[in-house]
């Protein structure tokens, strides 16, 4: 096998020290000529000279990569995220190392502890099941700057903020809007933090007009596709004249499970969403949803975590973003 081009093979083609050469890569050359720093970078071409991570690493005292723990690497809503989180890692020259834990705690508390292992240098985790112990035990005690999303900031120093008040009380006013009274909620069983604030916005903006919901309107399933799916029959034998998906992918899998059981929507049912993924404008009926800026919050979430790892010391930091209402085809005024 041919043998990996090293440094000290770099420097001697250059007639410079390896020193020279690790300064001049690190971008610290500024004190050598510019004809000896174009030599060293055209021969790094010429050469395929890749540096050694974990000798950088020892020089840095920085990996440059953060760890990204999502619920699942299959949602659209997280790869859309995750969309953003590359991108601003690739501005700020850092590498993310992204898992999914398939909603697992085992297998995210194993992918948190292999990530410290590996000295990442921050963490941003979109979880419901972290809890404040692993964060005070793991996180905290060894010195590991990280964010939550999801969580309404937490325990977080830096926080990324959705009005989900305001996004419930969005969809509330457009489904009472259209004329609904009659209103179903599918919903996971245990909802995050983000969740719980979503729906007491869309409750008590119900509640201001008059509409109270019943407990049985609450349907509880699995916050996916098959999860919307599977809430069909219970959504039916509600007969409302329209649904509140907390999710885009319930409310995508609910339409499929009308669908199959001859329910029109929206001529029959509304259907309404909420994150706004890429999905929604290939369906048929296309969804509306209540928009929120999924690739922007991974972007500053990155943004975020990046400035604390480099700067310990800064105040606490936190962006707020807006929603807002994307109306499409799966919902319309109640029919007389």
């Amino acid at each position: 096998m041919t043998r990996k081009v090293t440094i000290r093979d770099l420097a001697e083609a250059a007639g410079v020290s390896v020193t020279t050469v690790s300064q001049i890569l690190n971008g610290k050359g500024e004190r050598f000529s510019i004809d000896t720093r174009t030599r060293v970078h055209q021969l790094q071409e010429e050469m395929g000279y890749v540096p050694d991570f974990n000798a950088r690493n020892l020089i840095m005292r920085s990996a440059q990569t953060i760890g990204v723990i999502v619920p699942n690497l299959g949602n659209p809503f997280f790869s859309m995220f995750i969309k953003g989180v590359q991108s601003t890692s690739r501005d700020r020259h850092f590498i993310p190392l992204i898992f999914g834990a398939n909603y697992d705690e085992d297998l995210e508390g194993y992918y948190l502890q292999e990530l410290i292992k590996r000295a990442v240098d921050g963490l941003i985790i979109a979880s419901s099941s972290i809890t404040v112990d692993a964060i005070d035990n793991i996180l905290k005690k060894n010195g590991i700057p990280y964010l939550l999303i999801d969580q309404n900031g937490g325990p977080s120093l830096d926080s990324v903020r959705i009005d989900d008040q305001r996004g419930g009380q969005i969809a509330a006013e457009y489904l009472l809007s259209l004329g609904h009274r009659k209103i179903a909620v599918v919903m996971p069983a245990n909802p995050t933090d983000n969740l719980v604030v979503r729906l007491e916005g869309f409750k008590h903006h119900l509640a201001q007009a008059g509409v109270a919901l019943p407990d049985e309107a609450y349907i509880i399933s699995p916050m996916t596709k098959l999860g919307g799916y599977q809430a069909t029959a219970a959504v039916i034998k509600q007969a409302p004249t329209a649904v509140f998906a907390v999710n885009d992918e319930m409310a995508l899998g609910l339409i499929r499970g009308l669908h199959e059981q001859g329910v029109r929507v929206p001529e029959d049912i509304s259907v309404l969403g909420y994150d706004d993924i890429d999905l929604d404008d290939y369906v048929v009926p296309k969804l509306s949803t209540v928009h929120q800026p999924v690739v922007t919050m991974g972007e500053q979430a990155t943004t975020l975590l990046i400035n604390r790892i480099q700067k310990r010391q800064l105040a606490p930091q936190t962006v707020e973003l807006p929603v807002e209402l994307q109306q499409r085809e799966s919902t319309a005024p109640v029919s007389k």
